[in-house]
């Protein structure tokens, strides 16, 4: 994926500029910036949610087609309490490509299963989401993405709230799909993990302050600018960054007014399955 130049307004204010970032296949890249910082909205404004002022968005090279791209968002944007099974939760997925009203193919049905087992949910593939843990229910929504076959795959926030058992299950996971080729961009707050798991991290306060591998950010400058933190706070020692530098960090930038998408939209983020053949 290629990103450059873009910009988005919502409500009249400027949320993001000139923001320029690439995902190569087989990488994991890690979006970091504090709250307010326009990190979902990016990733909204990829999938075409949201508007795009200015700039193109390349998947593969090609313009964006929702098609190509998974989506796990946060998990309260997916109605729990909608009374269908896993199975049928993650074959929501591929809604985009079916059609309304079709009804899935041998090939969907492959797709689906082969996603509840990369997934760990195939033993619950009868039980009711409604009934599922929190980390069953990221689970859910990584198989539904997964059902697709993206050629990118967005993860919004999918470690928060989960024990780390879970969170190891699903890093190695992501690991796995890197390692197969696949581009993942990840939003998270969890930054040690990220620097200790992630091939590259993007800085990112309303526009790109600065990318590289996490060896490459070592210096807590950048870190300072993102976050809009003093030299001595515990964010940079806790990431090994304590280095003092002069001056202090300018006051921190209004939150970012974050869009949500309706279910119906959510539904029609889906990727042409790959052959299972």
């Amino acid at each position: 994926m290629s990103v450059s130049g873009l910009t988005v307004d919502l409500g009249g204010r400027r949320v993001l500029s000139d923001v320029d970032l690439t995902v190569g296949a087989g990488e994991l890249v890690g979006l970091i910036g504090p709250n307010g910082a326009g990190k979902t909205t990016l990733l909204r404004a990829v999938l075409g949610l949201v508007r795009r002022r200015a700039g193109t968005v390349t998947v593969c090279g090609h313009p964006v087609d929702s098609r190509r791209i998974g989506y796990v968002p946060q998990r309260h944007e997916f109605a729990w309490d909608f009374p269908v099974s896993v199975r049928d939760a993650v074959l929501s997925g591929l809604t985009g490509s079916l059609g309304w009203l079709r009804r899935p193919r041998l090939e969907h049905q492959r797709a689906v299963e082969q996603a509840l087992v990369r997934a760990g949910m195939d033993d619950l593939a009868t039980r009711p989401v409604g009934e599922l843990s929190g980390g069953q229910r990221q689970r859910v929504l990584v198989a539904r993405a997964l059902a697709l076959r993206p050629e990118l795959l967005l993860l919004d926030e999918p470690f928060t709230g989960l024990d780390m058992p879970t969170q190891e299950v699903l890093t190695d996971l992501f690991r796995t799909l890197a390692g197969e080729g696949e581009a993942l961009l990840m939003t998270t707050h969890d930054l040690v993990a990220a620097r200790s798991e992630c091939d590259r991290l993007v800085l990112v306060n309303r526009t790109v302050i600065a990318s590289g591998t996490p060896a490459a950010l070592s210096d807590p400058d950048p870190w300072i600018r993102t976050f809009q933190v003093r030299p001595g706070n515990p964010l940079l020692t806790a990431l090994g960054l304590g280095r003092q530098t002069r001056g202090q960090a300018a006051a921190a930038p209004d939150p970012v007014p974050q869009p949500h998408p309706r279910p119906d939209q959510l539904k029609d983020i889906s990727c042409s399955p790959r052959s299972t053949s």
